[in-house]
């Protein structure tokens, strides 16, 4: 920007965010990046807080048939731009170092809620929302455990995803008889529609393209961390809620306990247990030096190791560089100058390289673990040795981890193949507590609380499971999806064309499933061998659904176990089909409870519902022994 700030009055900068606002919103043209369009909103804060402007809700525009008062506000989200500032905010907030929080995608969309029979927006000011039910004919629901028509409750966003933008590339075409741009532009384009015949036309265009604008559930998506595991495993989940396959400007974290977040209040403008994480894409141009190759789950990750180059405040050493693929496909080599950028991870990526006066090959032949010759398998480049330490290791440690097998990290993984000749997921279970007090600082009450934790552990939802394996793009949400359709032994026997066939997965993930399904044949029968699985409940199966809320005495997947075994179908969400919602105390005013009570769900206690419904003998938890485990239930 030329503007010189300091020469403005405070109504030329309104006017000025006005006009990013008209070009961003309405002419999907925007001429200024979003950090620094939010410098302009800080600078009208500081120098007039109470301006109109700053509560506008900014959204695109739609026809709407009215405008409703709403029930329940619908703010936007204060933003941070850098990981440091979201920690910031979340040390702030949370009450322990166990502190939950939610992460999930930030959609670029419109926000919605469906209450069953009107489809409002959250309009200008988040109070009074805009009626588009008219639009209905063009939008499929994306929730828990369903996909369709949209005919239940649900708050969310409208988008188009990609594919469906593709569909429709040349097929709907503006007022003035142009293609659209992009999906903002198309989105846009089809909620100004007024006249219903045009609606009913467009949307039979569509059909016939087979595509629509999607309605997601923001419950659909949302990965707990605590406060711990926010910065650790933060890059993962970004890259997790990339592959989903949806528009997304960012992530948004919000505190999970609804009533903690709740009693923190609002500004008129935004909640206070939430906050946006936006991508900034900034760049930078600087050399590679080296690239330094490390174990990572299935294969060898390359990591830039570049000349120091300031990038967002920060001074950037390292990069990713993704995989084997990468590095082949941008020609990149040591001693290239290569443009590195930040949006949304903890360690920035490469994006292009220009060759440099002196280069090397950056890619290497030999497991630097074992030394076995490498090989590429897909994008990755492996070890294939099956005995190499570090690769084990990893795959161990990555299991362990998406088991949820509390207290058991790398260093403890690595101590009992070390002293105790560990090599598979079975071996670890079948330890006793004298095998752990031999590890180097162990003592009784860790030898306790690891026996413990991997006896909860060998009951394992199947999607947990799948999503062990570590196949790319695949983790929890995507496990669950597979997991709706077809059974775990079913889906190792399929073909990738079959596999990209169902809704959300495609050719990509498709061959990376049957890849890594029958390279990792043995890991898998290794694992089978070591927990008992609970297999998700078929997708549309008529079984009646259960919800539970609440702190309870055992861990949620306990409560689901036993609603599986008496045809109960456990959701996360309340709807209007639910059937039950069983609550650690009736009494509370939560969201689900208040939601229930709206919509005529039986409540019940949790102590009711076990009375109904008692968990089988193989779901109690086995008596304390001398430290033994017991025999395993084998496949």
């Amino acid at each position: 920007m030329n503007e010189q700030k300091q020469h403005r009055s405070v109504e030329e900068l309104a006017d000025l965010i006005r006009e990013h606002n008209r070009k961003y919103w309405i002419d999907g043209a925007p001429e200024i990046s979003d950090p620094e369009y939010d410098l302009l909103i800080r600078d009208l804060e500081a120098r007039a807080p109470e301006h109109p402007l700053l509560q506008e809700i900014q959204a695109p525009q739609v026809a709407a048939s009215r405008e409703i008062a709403l029930t329940a506000p619908m703010l936007s989200l204060d933003k941070v731009y850098s990981l440091e500032e979201l920690l910031a905010w979340a040390k702030e907030h949370a009450r322990t170092p166990q502190e939950r929080f939610l992460v999930e995608p930030k959609y670029d969309g419109i926000s919605c809620r469906y209450d069953g029979r009107i489809l409002l927006t959250r309009g200008k000011n988040g109070a009074t929302g805009e009626d588009i039910t008219d639009k209905l004919p063009l939008i499929h629901l994306e929730t828990t455990g369903y996909s369709g028509a949209v005919d239940r409750p649900a708050r969310g966003e409208i988008l188009i995803r990609p594919e469906d933008f593709e569909a429709l590339r040349g097929t709907i075409r503006s007022r003035s008889n142009t293609t659209y741009r992009n999906t903002r532009n198309v989105l846009t384009g089809l909620m100004m529609l007024k006249e219903s015949t045009m609606i009913e036309q467009v949307a039979l265009g569509m059909k016939i393209a087979g595509a629509h604008l999607t309605l997601v559930d923001y419950a659909l998506h949302s990965f707990p961390l605590t406060l711990e595991e926010l910065e650790d495993r933060w890059e993962e989940t970004v890259t997790e809620i990339r592959a989903l396959g949806y528009p997304i400007d960012g992530i948004v974290v919000k505190i999970a306990d609804p009533l903690y977040r709740q009693s923190l209040g609002s500004t008129a403008h935004h909640p206070r247990g939430e906050m946006a994480f936006k991508f900034t894409n900034a760049r930078a141009l600087t050399r590679l030096l080296g690239v330094e190759w490390s174990f990572g789950k299935n294969c060898l990750t390359p990591v830039a190791q570049l000349e120091p180059v300031e990038l967002g405040g920060t001074t950037i050493r390292r990069a990713s560089l993704h995989n084997l693929q990468n590095i082949l496909d941008l020609d990149i080599q040591i001693g290239d100058e290569v443009t590195v950028e930040r949006a949304g991870d903890v360690i920035p990526h490469i994006t292009a390289s220009t060759p440099g006066a002196a280069r090397r090959s950056a890619v290497i032949t030999h497991c630097p673990g074992c030394g076995a010759e490498l090989r590429q398998n897909g994008p990755e480049l492996c070890c294939v040795n099956p005995d190499c330490f570090e690769t084990r290791l990893c795959r161990l440690t990555a299991a362990a981890e998406k088991l949820e097998v509390e207290n058991l990290g790398e260093s403890t993984i690595r101590a009992m193949m070390e002293q105790l000749g560990v090599r598979t997921l079975r071996d670890i279970f079948q330890l006793t507590r004298n095998d752990f007090l031999r590890l180097d600082r162990f003592a009784g009450k860790s030898a306790d609380n690891l026996l413990s934790a991997l006896k909860t552990a060998r009951r394992c939802d199947d999607f947990r499971l799948l999503a062990a394996l570590n196949i790319p793009n695949v983790g929890v949400n995507i496990a669950k999806l597979l997991l709706a359709q077809h059974s775990f032994a079913e889906l190792r026997t399929m073909k990738a064309d079959a596999l990209a066939a169902i809704k959300g997965i495609g050719p990509e993930r498709g061959s990376a499933l049957e890849r890594e399904f029958a390279a990792q044949k043995d890991f898998i029968d290794e694992l089978l061998q070591a927990v008992t699985l609970v297999a998700t409940p078929a997708a549309g199966d008529g079984l009646p659904k259960v919800c539970f809320t609440g702190k309870m005495p055992e861990k949620r997947s306990f409560y689901a176990d036993c609603a599986a075994q008496h045809q109960l179908q456990a959701v996360d969400t309340v709807t209007a089909d639910l059937t039950l919602l069983v609550a650690a105390d009736p009494a509370e005013e939560s969201t689900k409870l208040e939601r229930a009570r709206k919509l005529g769900v039986e409540i019940i206690a949790v102590e009711e519902f076990l009375r109904r419904y008692p968990p089988s003998a193989a779901q109690t938890p086995p008596p304390e022994d001398d430290g033994g485990v017991q025999q395993l239930e084998l496949f």
